[in-house]
């Protein structure tokens, strides 16, 4: 992700990459001799010697925090990929220094930049479907397909496993889109492959507004090519379907249908409602967000370059929510046999127990 990140800002036109680290000399060997940048081995160093307005940090996210802190205390703007940190007290502290310091800062959440996705915030705030009762939210992908070998992304301690690194996806669009779930329950975090982490994840979510939510993760999925994102929205008017590629909406009789709809089915593609970018690589959406970001850093006033979208403290609702997951994982399904209770005989029909766990957000 970090060359691919280097490759679209190095063309921007707004941009001059003036210094790149990394730990793996061969790459930096690479880049100085096609690029030109200047190229480090240590981050404080390269700090020390380039005049950087801004830094991207596409690392393993257990150095996130000692990576970004540096930068703020630097007073530099900072994006950095997802998850911000495996510490929700972490990124709430770096979200208060970087708001204190009125500096920008982004979290690489790249699907709100997906046209498809974008498409269904604007639904949702019009009202289009009425009230929601439910949202099934799913991310499928290749990760993990083998129980021998593994890198930084399948360690608990240094990325946090597949509820970190995908469930985040889909949980960070429902809290761009309903706020954060107010508790979860009966969440599993499995193991498929992995000896270490999590490989796939699922729960329910519980809003304040009655709304609920299902959530299923699994990145030892090889019937997908690459990392896919789906959503199902449903309301007392209609349903919204979306992934990265369209967005399905059905309006019923009863709803106010939005200009350019109409009662029933109706699809709209991410071809229609993304703008071009100056340099495609992955998706229109990995660009955006760059630009995004690099617009929000020139922009004055200072004071409100701190409230952009994806920021940090966006960011730290995310990892809360998924501290939820772990703390309610971690009841395990003992709790079911504990709490089953005998039936008192006779009855007329069989009664079924089970355990519902609320984890409070702070």
């Amino acid at each position: 992700m970090g060359l691919s990140h280097l490759a679209m800002v190095n063309s921007h036109p707004g941009v001059q990459v003036v210094g790149v680290c990394d730990s793996m000399t061969y790459i930096l060997d690479v880049l100085s001799k096609y690029t030109g940048v200047p190229t480090f081995t240590d981050y404080r160093r390269m700090l020390d010697r380039v005049d950087a307005d801004a830094v991207i940090i596409a690392t393993p996210t257990s150095s996130h925090y000692s990576l970004v802190s540096e930068a703020l205390d630097r007073g530099i703007h900072v994006f950095c990929e997802k998850p911000l940190t495996l510490s929700s007290r972490e990124s709430e502290e770096l979200a208060a220094r970087a708001q204190a310091e009125g500096l920008v800062t982004q979290v690489g959440y790249h699907n709100r930049f997906v046209g498809a996705f974008r498409e269904v915030k604007r639904l949702l705030d019009l009202g289009a479907i009425g009230d929601v009762t439910h949202v099934t939210a799913e991310a499928y992908g290749p990760v993990v397909l083998k129980e021998k070998g593994s890198t930084w992304r399948s360690k608990r301690a240094s990325g946090g496993g597949c509820v970190y690194d995908y469930a985040a996806h889909p949980l960070d669009l429902l809290n761009w889109y309903f706020g954060a779930p107010t508790g979860v329950g009966g969440t599993v975090l499995g193991s498929v492959f992995s000896a270490e982490t999590d490989d796939e994840v699922f729960t329910t979510l519980f809003f304040g507004t009655g709304m609920t939510g299902q959530l299923s993760v699994n990145w030892s999925d090889e019937s997908f090519r690459k990392m896919t994102t789906q959503l199902t929205i449903y309301g007392k008017k209609g349903k919204i379907s979306a992934d990265r590629q369209e967005c399905r909406i059905y309006l019923n009789e009863s709803a106010d249908v939005p200009d350019g709809f109409r009662h029933g089915w109706n699809v709209r593609y991410t071809t229609e409602l993304t703008d071009p970018v100056w340099f495609y690589l992955r998706g229109e959406e990995y660009s955006a967000e760059l630009d995004y970001f690099v617009q929000s850093a020139s922009e004055v006033p200072v004071v409100e370059r701190a409230h952009r979208e994806n920021n940090f403290a966006v960011a730290a609702n995310t990892d809360r929510v998924i501290e939820m997951l772990v703390a309610d994982a971690a009841v395990g399904p003992s709790t079911l046999r504990e709490q089953a209770v005998p039936a008192p005989a006779p009855l007329a029909r069989s009664s079924i127990w089970h355990r519902r766990t609320r984890a409070s957000v702070a």
